[in-house]
């Protein structure tokens, strides 16, 4: 992937604001609840039962701030996103046997995260850069099922 110097600056200042802990649990409990049927790979987190369990499950919360840490080193990373994700593509492919397209089912869930939490910093040129963000990151974790 290819970063121009705008969209590196768009991204490593947004995510300097980004709270990990809250975007990350609001987050996977967004794709939980709008996509349920992703909820299939969190079988141990307990009840999942409805949009209030979800969102107040500390499982999801715990599990949506592991998830958007390591989505930071994406952030620290941009010129090797593909390396950076290497291992977790492999256990996600070959452990956990995740679908890819959740990855960029979650890709989108978080555009939507941080354009609630960031109105006016979340430009168009701001998404833009993130959108390619996310699409790179989706990508990374899918090779391993190439």
């Amino acid at each position: 992937v290819h970063w121009t110097a705008d969209e590196k600056q768009l991204i490593t200042s947004l995510w300097g604001k980004v709270n990990v802990e809250e975007c990350g649990s609001e987050a996977l409990a967004r794709l939980l609840i709008v996509y349920p049927w992703t909820q299939r790979f969190f079988s141990t987190f307990g009840n999942l039962s409805n949009a209030e369990a979800i969102l107040h499950n500390p499982h999801v919360h715990a599990h949506g701030k592991k998830v958007l840490t390591s989505f930071g080193e994406a952030v620290k990373n941009l010129d090797h996103i593909k390396q950076t994700f290497a291992t977790l593509s492999k256990l996600h492919c070959e452990k956990l046997h995740v679908d890819p397209e959740n990855f960029k089912l979650l890709g989108n869930v978080l555009i939507i995260v941080l354009a609630s939490h960031f109105t006016k910093e979340f430009t168009p040129a701001c998404q833009a850069a993130w959108q390619k963000l996310v699409s790179a990151v989706a990508h990374a974790l899918a090779l391993g099922y190439h």
